[in-house]
């Protein structure tokens, strides 16, 4: 899926824990398969090569999770959407080479086909259709995420008491450590500057995390942030960092990214009145905005 991908388990029996990692691995592979972009024969490709010509037909758990991008696409008003696989990427390069902006004209061009609205599902037949020749759907911002919450479940039900999966920083864990204790995790310090930011004490929970302290461009003295705001097609500026700290690594995901576009007000406010989601904001002047009831270690 592009991302390294760790699993822990807990177990006092060696070779039945690798066994149980392997499917685990076996399992996200799986569903790389259905979700990528990089092959013609996943179904991703297939709904995207037929957009504007014809619906087409998709497995049940494919379809469910578009239903899901879509409702998210309407909780975040359009910050999230699957439909981002329409950008012109030609335009960004996010590297030392990158010394101006496009005009906003001709970034707004970049994302005129992305919009979540033209996804057409009609769930009795289970298909897809995307109304514009040239709309693109891709899985960037919530499948990760979704891979880690599937493997994970996948192991819950071979028995696997407690653990970890780690999709390149979005991760979930259930259970606790050896010693009983809750699992620690650490938010990466956007300038890093010293190992961690801060320190969470998680169980059954998941958390994501949206930087732009690893791919970006500074331009006139200002950071730019490869994420893409899909309603003017221009990078986002504000944040450097965004985690959110939910039940299920999929909503962690999926929400990360949207919050980066909102804004620190506006983000909040939307987390804010999510039952059972968190979040911790860093902005580029190194201030901490968290949602309510978070407890922070530093």
């Amino acid at each position: 899926m592009g991302n390294h991908f760790e699993i822990s388990v807990v177990s006092d029996d060696e070779t039945w824990a690798q066994s149980r990692i392997n499917d685990a691995v076996a399992e996200i592979k799986r569903i790389e398969a259905l979700l990528t972009t990089f092959s013609d024969d996943s179904q991703t490709n297939q709904v995207n090569q037929n957009a504007g010509i014809a619906p087409v037909k998709v497995d049940q758990e494919v379809f469910d999770l578009i239903e899901r991008s879509v409702k998210i696409s309407q909780l975040t008003q359009g910050a999230f959407d699957i439909t981002y696989g329409s950008i012109d990427k030609s335009l960004w390069n996010f590297d030392v080479n990158m010394k101006q902006l496009p005009r906003a004209d001709i970034a707004m061009a970049s994302v005129r086909l992305i919009n979540y609205q033209n996804i057409v599902l009609d769930r009795p037949n289970s298909t897809v259709f995307l109304k514009e020749p040239g709309m693109r759907i891709g899985f960037g911002g919530i499948g990760k995420g979704y891979a880690a919450d599937k493997a994970k479940m996948l192991l819950q039900k071979a028995g696997v008491e407690s653990g970890i999966v780690n999709a390149s920083g979005d991760l979930v864990t259930w259970g606790t450590q050896p010693n009983g204790k809750p699992w620690t995790v650490a938010i990466a310090d956007p300038n890093r500057e010293v190992p961690y930011f801060s320190k969470l004490n998680i169980s059954n929970t998941a958390i994501a995390t949206s930087g732009n302290y690893e791919k970006y461009a500074i331009i006139d003295g200002k950071r730019y942030s490869h994420t893409i705001n899909p309603k003017t097609g221009l990078p986002v500026t504000g944040i450097k960092s965004v985690s959110i700290i939910c039940p299920s690594a999929e909503l962690a995901d999926a929400l990360a990214t949207p919050v980066t576009v909102m804004g620190v007000k506006v983000g909040l406010n939307l987390i804010n009145q999510l039952k059972g989601v968190a979040c911790l904001i860093i902005d580029d002047h190194d201030r901490l905005y968290t949602s309510k009831n978070i407890n922070l270690h530093q």
